[in-house]
């Protein structure tokens, strides 16, 4: 099979006439949660089955960032460049602040204990949003085992001042990656129902963006094989989203431009470099980079 397959022109524009999938680190029992970390010029990834987050940098090479981790999934950075992760066992999401010290996000809905935090992402008036499937009481030596406190599995908002949760969206099987288009009128969230069940959703979902509610929900795109684990968009909203055999790019009409191979199933992704114009790729084992003819999107503080 071709490493890089086009489908459309503007794709070869995006790769540039010599791409190169580069290989970062190895050694990793599942790659999730990347994210490129500009403070520290570092990529972190979640390293779930080990408990660990892993980091890689040009100068200093592969290190460990945080170990235990309570088996961390999904992480992004805030406005103010503090990460913020979701904890697949500790059933929350948490910030680490500058001084290393760390703060619970969310914890609980309705006097239930969360499920298990899958992905984050923050807009840029400070808000953290987040998914909360229920791999963790299904896979427990991922997560924990327990039955879950919550009735459905759910898209939740978190104020950035107050922490005040709210609940955003619940009409998903196993909502699972998100992330906003440029500028932030669109909320993305993929649905991963189809690791339980071949018929089950495969599918990332677009809503419209009204304050602090999702308002016009819509089929963006199926995703095969397997399904859309997490995803990231460009500056010119092109959603680059990490699948059964590699990353997949949609342009923002849901059309696909091209898919860049991985030898591993890839589950999460992130641009990176102080151009952006690297994407960070974790395919199970390993952490892959390309450097592409555009940058990621990114957001500035209200």
């Amino acid at each position: 099979m071709e490493q890089f397959e086009i489908f459309d022109d503007e794709f070869q524009r995006i790769l540039g006439s010599s791409p190169e999938l580069i290989q970062c680190a190895d050694g990793l029992a599942f790659a999730e949660g990347v994210c490129w970390v500009p403070r520290l010029n570092k990529v972190i990834a979640s390293d779930i089955p080990n408990n660990r987050i892993v980091s890689w940098g040009e100068s200093e090479g592969f290190g460990i960032y945080r170990e235990p981790s309570d088996c961390s999934n999904g992480n992004t950075v805030d406005r103010e460049g503090r990460i913020i992760s979701c904890l697949t066992r500790g059933r929350a999401v948490v910030r680490e602040e500058l001084d290393g010290t760390m703060t619970t996000i969310a914890e609980s809905f309705n006097g239930g204990k969360l499920t298990s935090p899958n992905d984050v992402a923050v807009k840029s008036d400070g808000s953290i949003w987040f998914t909360d499937p229920d791999y963790g009481f299904l896979h427990p030596e991922l997560g924990h085992g327990e039955i879950p406190e919550q009735d459905r599995n759910r898209v939740f908002r978190v104020d950035g001042e107050t922490l005040d949760i709210s609940m955003v969206s619940e009409d998903f099987d196993k909502p699972n990656g998100i992330t906003f288009s440029p500028d932030e009128p669109v909320l993305y969230v993929g649905d991963t129902g189809r690791t339980h069940g071949e018929f089950r959703p495969h599918n990332l979902m677009a809503f419209d963006v009204a304050g602090d509610k999702l308002e016009n929900p819509r089929l963006f795109a199926d995703v095969d094989p397997h399904v859309p684990d997490g995803f990231r968009a460009d500056v010119n909203g092109n959603i680059w989203v990490a699948a059964g055999d590699g990353v997949q790019v949609f342009n923002p009409a849901g059309n696909l431009l091209g898919k860049i191979h991985t030898p591993e199933v890839s589950a999460n992704l992130s641009f990176g470099m102080s151009d952006s114009q690297t994407l960070f790729i974790g395919a199970t084992s390993s952490i892959w980079s390309i450097e592409l003819n555009i940058a990621g999107a990114t957001r500035s503080t209200n």
